[in-house]
């Protein structure tokens, strides 16, 4: 059977993050640890090499590799949260766990690891029929570090609604 994987490469911190990641998000957990049989140029024997997790369902390779790669935002890990007291704890976790706030939703883990936490409420009013209240939305959000529900609701009701 043909299955897909994310493997994404660590300096070292594989097992950490998976953990910080299984602590944090619904459906992920830690579902194996492999470490060094022997001794190996730049490593010793028991060293983490690799780590089966999942994050959010997403089943995961995370590889000890070294400093050679680095994560990008050309990768991210989109969560799609239902109410402003789950958005804001996703958040916080990353943010508050060494991690970096950035633009419209988006932040960025202690390793590097880029995060979209993004709720449902911005994906619905954004692919709405009603295009002047997506617009509306859209602006609101390019405002926004970490996405505030209330904010964009008022924003697709618009003026009149306020």
């Amino acid at each position: 059977m043909v299955s897909n994987i994310v493997c994404l490469w660590y300096d070292g911190a594989a097992e950490e993050a998976a953990r910080f990641y299984a602590r944090t998000f619904p459906d992920s957990a830690v579902t194996g640890v492999h470490r060094s049989p022997g001794d190996f140029p730049g490593g010793q024997q028991d060293q983490v090499l690799t780590v089966e997790f999942t994050v959010v369902g997403v089943r995961c390779l995370g590889i000890n590799g070294g400093p050679a790669f680095k994560h990008s935002e050309a990768f991210s890990f989109q969560v799609v949260t239902d109410n402003q007291a789950e958005t804001d704890r996703f958040w916080d976790a990353i943010v508050g766990n060494g991690g970096s706030e950035s633009a419209c939703g988006w932040c960025k883990d202690r390793w590097g690891l880029s995060w979209q936490i993004t709720p449902r409420a911005l994906l619905e009013a954004m692919s709405g029929p009603d295009r002047a209240a997506a617009k509306r939305v859209f602006d609101a959000m390019m405002t926004m570090r970490k996405i505030d529900i209330a904010t964009l609701e008022a924003a697709r009701r618009g003026p009149a609604g306020r």
